[in-house]
């Protein structure tokens, strides 16, 4: 069976963190409204795959934003689901092969610790990073911890009207 493509498409601020130090994404904002190429990102992936501290943060929104997709939350506690989402723990290899038998065939890998474990395990593909013209000064980096080396290939970059510059690379 092979094995879903994994990808990030993930905002950070210009000095690299990912959300405010309570998790909160406020900072991102001003720039939802500009065209940066999520949509169609979003409607590429059959599988959304959170961490558990992305997933406490989405449960905190108006409405749950994931309808019509399957979601799976990487968690060791045991939980139970609100919207049909799945609770996995384990590895990423052994999580990939639970969400290939379900059927996956791309997987968002979205929150900071999960994309750094799929990274450092050699599972994520591409990864699509939208710096925002912003400084925070704390909060949650990109990669709290270190992933490895890995090499990346530049495979577009652009700079939006609002100053946003997005970078998306395939990882090799």
């Amino acid at each position: 069976m092979d094995r879903p493509r994994v990808s990030a498409f993930l905002g950070a601020s210009l000095d690299g963190f990912i959300a405010e130090e309570d998790g909160g994404l406020g900072f991102l904002k001003p720039f939802e409204q500009e065209e940066h190429g999520y949509a169609e990102f979003y409607a590429s992936v059959d599988t959304l795959l959170l961490g558990r501290k992305t997933y406490e943060t989405v449960l905190g929104f108006e409405a749950w934003p994931f309808a019509g997709k399957r979601v799976a939350v990487l968690t060791r506690g045991a939980r139970s689901p609100r919207f049909g989402e799945r609770f996995l723990a384990g590895e990423p290899p052994e999580v990939l092969s639970l969400l290939a038998r379900d059927g996956a065939r791309h997987v968002y890998a979205d929150g900071g610790e999960v994309v750094a474990q799929f990274l450092a395990a050699g599972l994520l593909d591409s990864l699509t990073l939208s710096i925002v013209p912003v400084l925070l000064g704390t909060g949650i980096r990109l990669f709290a911890r270190s992933p490895g080396r890995h090499g990346l290939t530049l495979e577009s970059a652009r700079t939006l009207p609002s100053g946003v510059v997005q970078l998306r690379y395939a990882i090799r």
